[in-house]
């Protein structure tokens, strides 16, 4: 039985050196079309803490009978703490027929172990539609919440203080952050009209003033960016975006009038979360498929943040750091969990490990967010699988956005 905190440990220092770096290597949609057992192999041993590269693997290995090996690649699941469905735990036995059922079930767990360890701290109408981030104005302790299908900023007080900023058609938002270097709320939209090439729409981030009656909104695009999704602000003044469609990520720094790569597209495939270093010279990044990246800020290097325990640090939406540990809301893992990874001193590797919320009842989909005091604020119950290209599906209705409050507490390392 997993304890409460779950997956809680400390490792000893890995033999090689204290600066040692993993390489990152570079990933595009081509490398999702990897489908030869070779290929898979080296993808795996490219990026051993992908959990989503030892999935693929699965059907290619059952294909050419190589049994060792899945019932390999299923163990390494199941030290991850991997949860398969209902459907496939039926289906698994019947694909490795002949094979000694007890082999198979001692690699599948179950059910996953629930973890449920926020509440709700507000909710907003179903018109609020596709949200995505929260963050606390601390000028006001207003919620302001983006939407991507509104075209519009949420601000939530209280339930009698409910208000909506509307910036019209072509105001697709997305991440939300407080900077308090400009005392400013700035997020990152997509969709809006590209000043380059009118066929096309662009990516870029915008300052926010969502008073009555103002016209200070600043916005500044990126002519290659595609799809703007997280940020995040640096002490220094800089502001860090990553492009999930696109796959670079860019800075705005403080006082610049445009954008620049800090990490040109074809490094990474759908970058998400990020995360600045308590020194502020580098960036955590989640490449939801891959892992997670470190980013030298001063040149643009890139390597892999490695883990001394078996962990799967791929699936991380949203990424923060709070003192020495990561906090990743990994929506791309069975089950679906909010963890937190305590880093190294040189902060190359994950040493130590917490599931802070798991498989809670009351999810949909967790997002993305942002930390106050001591506590992670983010979206409960994302609702991606209600719309197509920013609006509702086909025969579907959008929820209530559910804000929850998820304490992070001290590490207990």
């Amino acid at each position: 039985m997993r304890a409460l905190v779950a997956l809680c440990a400390l490792a000893l220092a890995s033999p090689g050196l204290a600066g040692d770096r993993a390489p990152w290597r570079a990933v595009d949609a081509e490398t999702g079309q990897i489908r030869d057992i070779d290929g898979l192999d080296q993808l795996a041993r490219d990026f051993p803490d992908s959990g989503s590269v030892r999935l693929r693997l699965l059907q290619p290995l059952i294909a050419a009978g190589e049994v060792e090996k899945v019932l390999a690649t299923l163990e390494w699941l199941y030290d991850r703490g991997y949860v398969f469905s209902d459907a496939a735990q039926a289906q698994i036995p019947k694909l490795l027929e002949g094979i000694d059922a007890g082999r198979i079930a001692e690699r599948l767990i179950a059910e996953a172990e629930v973890i449920e360890a926020s509440e709700i701290i507000a909710i907003l109408p179903a018109e609020a539609g596709l949200t995505e981030s929260v963050v606390k104005d601390p000028r006001t302790d207003t919620l302001a919440v983006t939407s991507q299908s509104g075209n519009s900023i949420w601000q939530y007080t209280s339930p009698d203080e409910l208000g909506q900023s509307d910036f019209g058609e072509g105001h697709s938002f997305s991440g939300i952050v407080y900077f308090p270097v400009l005392d400013q709320l700035w997020a990152s939209v997509s969709s809006v009209p590209n000043p380059f090439n009118a066929e096309q729409t662009a990516a870029g981030l915008m300052s926010l003033c969502l008073e009555l009656e103002c016209s200070r909104q600043v916005i500044v695009i990126h002519s290659e960016a595609k799809s703007m999704n997280d940020l995040v602000a640096a002490t220094d003044g800089t502001l860090y975006a990553s492009d999930s469609v696109g796959g670079g990520v860019y800075r705005l720094e403080n006082g610049a009038k445009s954008l620049e790569p800090v990490v040109p597209p074809g490094t990474f495939r759908s970058p998400q979360g990020l995360a600045v270093s308590a020194d502020g010279v580098r960036l955590y990044v989640s490449d939801y498929r891959y892992g997670i990246a470190i980013v030298e800020l001063a040149t643009g290097e890139v390597s892999r943040l490695t883990s001394d325990i078996p962990l799967m640090l791929d699936g991380v939406d949203g990424l923060w750091r709070h003192d020495n540990e990561l906090i990743a809301v990994q929506n791309g893992t069975s089950p679906m969990r909010i963890s937190a990874f305590m880093l190294s001193e040189d902060g190359n590797r994950v040493v130590g490990h917490r599931i802070l919320e798991q498989a809670h009842s009351e999810w949909t989909e967790p997002l993305s967010g942002s930390i106050d005091e001591g506590a992670l604020i983010y979206i409960g119950n994302g609702q991606w699988d209600r719309f197509v290209d920013g609006r509702l599906a086909d025969g579907k209705q959008a929820l209530p956005t559910e804000i929850r409050r998820l304490p992070l507490g001290p590490a207990p390392y």
